[in-house]
């Protein structure tokens, strides 16, 4: 149970996407995702994509990181909804490098919040194929060093008077759909982690009381349809609150994928496309999870809209959790 301010309300702050860079994975040069894609036409496309509107220089992000430190208000908890690395060997954090970069970022955040410091786990701990040149995957590997030494917690919950939060692991719920990502040799190993994983959420789930309310921190929102297919959690959307997302980096994909909702899949134009446009034909299964997108905190190239949010709870839950959202401009 966390106590509550003077004000009789609980400071949050909630931050994701941050995408660190130290020292090892800089030596590896601001262009490692254009050098994996071995067709020059794709690898065009992608620098134009790049440079225009999703991230120039994907080290760049890492500053935000300690203006980010600089400019933080007090507050009771701390979650930052997954992806500290910029994985730039696309296997997560079995690589050296993007651990070491992982490591700086979480320490960086405990000298400033201590304890209060939470973290949610995103997919580039665990590492995927690159949309262009198909390279990396999930590891198992990785999932040890997530949950090891890195010390995220795939399922977590706290109390704030009538208020549950609850961090969860969306590689693990969207698994069904990245099978392709994964080892195959592996694969018995991360189904049965996912098994586990659902028993954690349905426990949860079915232990809520009728005046509970619940902020759902997942950082990938194509895991929500998988959640929804649970009947024990079914029951539960309406006591859903706030479910608060990260991985889309920027309220523009969001809206787009809200416009988007409910397309026939592609099948026929490779395996990234396929695994997107299946993802959007499930999008209206987020409606009832009341969706809201934490921004990456250095935003896109296309619009610099990084930030974070501030949030302040009403521990008897008579009032909606009021979201303040910080913009910080690169």
């Amino acid at each position: 149970m966390t106590s509550p301010s003077p004000a009789n309300s609980v400071s949050l702050l909630i931050l994701s996407d941050i995408h660190y860079a130290g020292a090892a994975e800089r030596v590896r040069g601001s262009d490692y995702e254009l050098k994996a894609i071995a067709n020059p036409f794709e690898r065009r496309l992608a620098r134009v994509y790049r440079n225009l509107i999703w991230m120039r220089d994907p080290f760049a992000r890492s500053p935000q990181l300690d203006r980010f430190l600089a400019a933080a208000p007090a507050a009771e908890l701390v979650i930052v909804n997954g992806d500290y690395t910029c994985d730039s060997a696309f296997i997560g954090l079995a690589d050296e490098a993007a651990m070491a970069s992982a490591v700086e970022c979480r320490d960086k955040l405990r000298a400033k919040f201590g304890d209060r410091l939470h973290l949610v786990m995103g997919d580039h701990e665990l590492g995927k194929k690159t949309m262009f040149s198909g390279l990396g995957g999930m590891k198992l590997a990785s999932w040890q060093a997530t949950t090891g030494a890195f010390g995220v917690k795939p399922f977590w919950k706290l109390s704030v008077g009538n208020y549950l939060l609850l961090g969860v692991a969306s590689p693990l719920l969207t698994l069904p759909a990245n099978r392709s990502d994964t080892v195959p040799g592996e694969w018995p190993e991360w189904e049965r982690l996912r098994a586990e994983h659902f028993d954690e959420i349905r426990a949860a789930f079915a232990a809520l009381q009728p005046q509970q309310r619940v902020l759902l921190f997942c950082h990938d929102p194509t895991a929500l349809p998988f959640l929804a297919q649970d009947e024990v959690v079914r029951r539960r959307l309406p006591q859903i609150e706030q479910t608060i997302i990260g991985h889309l980096h920027t309220d523009l994909v969001l809206w787009k994928s809200r416009l988007l909702a409910g397309i026939p899949p592609v099948r026929f134009l490779g395996p990234s496309i396929r695994k997107l446009t299946t993802a959007l034909h499930q999008a209206r299964a987020w409606r009832p999870f009341h969706v809201r997108l934490c921004p990456a905190l250095a935003g896109i190239e296309l619009l610099n809209d990084g930030g974070y949010f501030s949030v302040r709870l009403d521990p008897e839950a008579r009032r909606p959790a009021a979201f303040t959202f910080h913009p910080l401009r690169r």
